[in-house]
């Protein structure tokens, strides 16, 4: 079975609300869920598969103890490894939301890791734009827990689902 890992950064609780419930539903041992402020860089090199969460803020900007994790992962060459990523946005920021799940995935994807756990489903929100939209697929699980917490646990289980199969 693959190792995996999850590195999040949160700041108000939401991001890590979301990291908990997909680490409950993939059976992660809570060891080896992280919140980036207190984690170096490097220990994404103990996981074949790691999985990335932030939150987005201000003018659509990745929270900022993961901007400042992923510049440490970046120096790393994890090819041969897995990852997917996460986040939660807010609808009402229409024009940016959940933009900090489409920078984490464009700075992730300079490292060789393969990614997974894209082209998922974002029925129920209402937005304008997200950068998480690369050409056409949205490249991570997008959730707004604050418009519509009813969809979070659905839209959880059915992308840890999606990416069981790949794993």
């Amino acid at each position: 079975m693959k190792k995996i890992g999850i590195f999040y950064g949160s700041t108000t609780g939401n991001t890590e609300e979301v990291a908990m419930m997909i680490g409950k539903r993939l059976g992660v041992d809570m060891s080896d869920i992280h919140d980036v402020a207190d984690t170096a860089p490097s220990a994404v090199g103990d996981y074949d598969v790691m999985l990335f969460g932030c939150s987005t803020w201000g003018d659509g900007d990745m929270q900022d103890g993961m901007h400042d994790f992923l510049d440490g992962v970046m120096a790393l060459d994890l090819a041969g490894k897995k990852s997917a990523v996460f986040g939660c946005g807010d609808e009402t920021m229409a024009e940016t939301f959940c933009n900090g799940v489409g920078e984490m995935y464009r700075m992730l994807k300079n490292t060789g890791v393969e990614m997974i756990g894209g082209d998922f489903d974002t029925d129920g929100y209402k937005y304008d734009h997200t950068d998480a939209d690369v050409n056409g697929r949205i490249v991570g699980l997008l959730i707004d827990n604050m418009n519509h917490p009813d969809l979070t646990a659905g839209k959880v289980d059915d992308w840890c689902h999606s990416l069981e199969s790949v794993m």
